[in-house]
């Protein structure tokens, strides 16, 4: 009996620690993630007057590696939501903000971020949190958002 027992519940503890993983890590449909960012925009935008957009000076080149030899390159600009009167902040510390975010964006590529439909909102959502979190790392709570505002891929 303890032979039939232990792989049945094995599979039991398996299976609801694989729903609850998938319910948790689940790709929210376009609708209502547009209703949540609006839910969440209204909460937390700030200020108009009280921000300003500071565009970082050079481009972000990023190559898509495959089987060992570059098969695309990705070229991205980026700009930051920032509380006004920082961007002397913001371009006193661009080699380390550069560096971070190029960091960021390599390893978007490495994990397939930038193949397939590479513009599709819920893989530019993973990369504009990932900058902006390694954005408020480097600048603190200076900034309020990232935005890329030029994105392409060359493939070869």
């Amino acid at each position: 009996m303890k032979k039939l027992l232990v792989p049945l519940l094995l599979s039991l503890i398996g299976f609801a620690l694989g729903g609850g993983a998938g319910y948790y890590l689940r790709v929210t449909p376009a609708g209502e993630l547009a209703q949540e960012g609006s839910d969440r925009k209204a909460s937390e935008t700030p200020d108009p007057a009280k921000v300003e957009f500071v565009r970082l000076n050079n481009q972000f080149i990023v190559p898509v590696m495959e089987g060992g030899r570059i098969v695309s390159l990705i070229a991205a600009s980026l700009s930051l939501e920032i509380v006004a009167g920082q961007s002397d902040l913001v371009f006193a510390r661009e080699p380390k903000l550069q560096d971070a975010f190029l960091q960021v964006m390599f390893d978007h590529a490495n994990s397939g971020g930038f193949r397939g439909s590479f513009t599709d909102s819920s893989n530019l959502i993973v990369l504009r949190k990932a900058l902006l979190e390694q954005a408020r790392t480097v600048l603190g709570p200076t900034v309020n958002d990232v935005l890329i505002t030029e994105i392409a891929r060359q493939d070869s």
